[in-house]
């Protein structure tokens, strides 16, 4: 179902913000369950904002108090595909040697960005890095890697909306979706 804002392109609704909000709570429940001592909750910026934001919140009703730090990263640039090359443009202030890492990512597309990131964290130390992203596009993966925990399969489409945008629109949705007509 299309749903569109005035001076926007019409956006097919994919995973509503309902279906969203249910497999936050049972994804939650999921990592709670871990039983992660001293947790540090990693998003990467700028397109988990949103996710990460009612994942912690859901962490936070599953028992959890986790610190939370930032990555921001990038690999595509304006575009709507990878670039092949990852580049940090926000390290992590909070040391991770010793800690037990929760990394969560918008979408694992390529791998690249999520592998990175994982890789740059297990490299400093952390005790146990466990992935979580909203979305799997399993279609276009570059590098080898899955993630512990997946909210939805993405189809072999652009998506935008619930942080994810295309050239820095769209991530006000509160739904994912992809671009119309």
């Amino acid at each position: 179902m299309p749903d569109s804002a005035p001076g926007m392109e019409a956006i097919e609704v994919i995973y509503t913000a309902e279906s969203i909000a249910d497999r936050i709570a049972v994804l939650a429940e999921g990592i709670a369950a871990l039983k992660l001592d001293r947790l540090l909750v990693v998003p990467i910026l700028t397109g988990s904002f949103v996710f990460a934001g009612d994942l912690l919140r859901g962490l936070h009703r599953a028992g959890l108090a986790p610190e939370v730090d930032f990555l921001s990263v990038s690999s595509y640039r304006d575009g709507t595909k990878s670039v092949g090359k990852v580049d940090i443009l926000r390290d992590l202030k909070l040391d991770v040697a010793g800690r037990n890492v929760l990394v969560i990512d918008d979408i694992l597309d390529t791998g690249r960005t999520l592998a990175f990131a994982k890789d740059l964290i297990a490299a400093r130390g952390a005790a146990q890095v466990v992935t979580c992203v909203l979305l799997d596009k399993k279609t276009r993966r570059a590098v080898a890697i899955e993630a512990d925990y997946v909210a939805f399969e993405c189809p072999p489409v652009f998506v935008v909306g619930y942080g994810m945008d295309l050239a820095s629109r769209f991530r006000e949705l509160p739904f994912v979706g992809r671009i119309v007509g």
